[in-house]
């Protein structure tokens, strides 16, 4: 396992998005592009709309989308790439 996984959860309970208080935080909206990004914290996002790749630096490319709940580790250096316009509550740890 890389110490740079990102880990994605589909569709979660609307419970645990109450309990970790993702309405609360803040929002990130990005139209489609293409961009390296680096991680200097880790992560932890959730997609309202749209559909992206990101892919880490040397690594496999992992889609996406509307639902999913995304944990970026941080020092993770990667590209996105947005395919539908993006919209995701997001929060650093």
């Amino acid at each position: 396992m890389s110490e740079f996984e990102i880990y994605c959860e589909h569709k979660p309970s609307p419970a645990k998005l109450d309990v970790l208080g993702v309405e609360d935080w803040s929002v990130w909206k990005k139209e489609p592009s293409t961009f390296p990004w680096r991680y200097d914290r880790a992560e932890t996002c959730y997609v309202m709309r749209g559909r992206f790749q990101v892919t880490p630096s040397g690594g496999t490319p992992m889609t996406f989308g509307r639902g999913d709940l995304i944990t970026f580790p941080a020092g993770l250096e990667c590209t996105w790439e947005i395919f539908e316009p993006v919209e995701k509550h997001y929060r650093f740890d």
